[in-house]
């Protein structure tokens, strides 16, 4: 029966019951990677922390963090802490900078990871018999199976679409009944924008929720998705290194992810610093697992800024909520002494109602100073006003940009369908002082 994914025992302990169900795991794990991974053996040998006396969650903060340099430099099995013969799955990242990552899952990391998310999908109102869409690249990207599972495991109907080829994806909505989308948000937007070029009114579709994630997006986008798709949009994230997605995801309350407390730990840190600051505060992400077996990490670094929240939520759960990621640590832009997030500048874009939801921000250095321009499509009929209409509208949105952020940044329309549309996560930002191009 699908109601055994509200887990009550589990997802509305309280505080204690959580912190020590989280430490006794934790003391297993740690246990797992010293006897199975030489690198992490000697982490905790350094750092003084026993394993086997292991009794007080606080001592993870004297562990050191692990990063994805740390994994990289571990390509690709020397992080493994099970022999193959019990190791049943292999993912790994693009490694477009370098060696990728790769992650490695047992059997029981499967059924872990699969039991997480149809317990999240739950939490969304979604049931068994439910047609999910699942439009997430499949393959060594970890998003298109981990839902995949997940979707199997609550009792949904699965249809692998993968991602790419719209039209087929429309026609797919339409004549499989499709209840639920799961893709990038920038593609879900692309899905939309198709559709209405060839006249399809998706509020006559069976189509209700969308689960999005794999990049940041903003409320402003949420709101578009769900005015142009006709249905509720909720975020989930996750990341490779920690599992895939399901990490965390929104209940149908839309107040913050709930993170699965009883398989990660979430620390917020100052990224300059590395110190942990409170939930409360903005801070850096950073995630223990504490039920995988084939590939644990312990203090993993995900770039990713947001803070928590320890309140119970008014679905009842009790597992800490994380806010909407605002974007990385390492996407941060500095322009003359300022610093400047692409969720920043998306914020005011979304609510000039004339743009549409594509955008490339473009940062380039002129006379030895870095100078921002956001290049925004405009509807059909905003673009064929006279110049001097266009050259006010743009100086409207240069001057809602400044009273945001601080400082001036360039506006520059585009017609529609000038920026290049994403089939998986969207580009948004291209660092000409990098020698990047748009």
């Amino acid at each position: 029966m699908a109601l055994e994914f509200l887990n009550e025992s589990i997802e509305t302990a309280d505080r204690k019951i959580i912190e020590d169900i989280q430490t006794e795991r934790l003391r297993n794990t740690l246990v797992n990677v010293y006897e199975n991974v030489l690198f992490y053996k000697k982490r905790l040998d350094d750092c003084g922390v026993d394993p086997y006396n292991f009794k007080d969650i606080g001592e993870l903060q004297k562990i050191p963090f692990t990063t994805k340099e740390d994994l990289r430099l571990n390509y690709p099995f020397h992080m493994l802490a099970r022999p193959f013969g019990e190791i049943v799955r292999i993912h790994s990242s693009s490694g477009t900078t370098g060696n990728p990552t790769v992650v490695a899952y047992t059997g029981r990391d499967i059924e872990m990871w699969g039991s997480v998310i149809a317990r999240q999908l739950f939490s969304l109102n979604l049931r068994r018999g439910d047609i999910f869409q699942n439009s997430y690249g499949y393959g060594l990207f970890t998003g298109g199976l981990g839902l995949h599972y997940g979707i199997e495991k609550l009792g949904g109907v699965a249809i692998p679409v993968s991602g790419g080829n719209t039209e087929r994806q429309i026609k797919i909505m339409q004549d499989f009944l499709s209840d639920v989308l799961c893709c990038t948000p920038s593609y879900a937007l692309h899905i939309a924008e198709v559709g209405k070029e060839l006249g399809v009114d998706f509020s006559g579709l069976s189509l209700k929720a969308g689960i999005f994630g794999a990049e940041p997006w903003t409320n402003q986008i949420r709101k578009e998705i769900e005015k142009r798709l006709k249905i509720s949009a909720y975020d989930i994230y996750g990341l490779s290194e920690v599992i895939g997605p399901g990490v965390s995801c929104e209940c149908y309350c839309k107040k913050g992810l709930h993170v699965a407390e009883d398989n990660f730990i979430v620390e917020t840190i100052d990224p300059k610093t590395g110190k942990n600051v409170p939930g409360s505060e903005t801070g850096e992400l950073v995630f223990t697992t504490i039920t995988k077996e084939g590939m644990p990490v312990i203090r993993y670094r995900t770039k990713d800024l947001s803070n928590l929240v320890y309140d119970k939520c008014e679905c009842g759960r009790t597992h800490v909520r994380m806010a909407k990621p605002i974007g990385r640590s390492d996407d941060m832009l500095i322009i003359r002494g300022v610093n400047v997030f692409p969720s920043q500048i998306e914020e005011v874009l979304m609510n000039v109602k004339e743009i549409e939801p594509h955008y490339l921000i473009v940062v380039e250095k002129r006379n030895f100073l870095d100078f921002i321009e956001v290049w925004v499509e405009v509807s059909e009929n905003i673009f064929s006003e006279k110049m001097n209409a266009l050259e006010i509208f743009e100086s409207s949105i240069e001057h809602k940009l400044y009273s945001a952020i601080g400082i001036n940044i360039d506006v520059k329309l585009k017609e529609p369908k000038t920026i290049k549309r994403s089939e998986g996560k969207a580009r948004r930002v291209v660092d000409m002082r990098k020698g990047e191009k748009p």
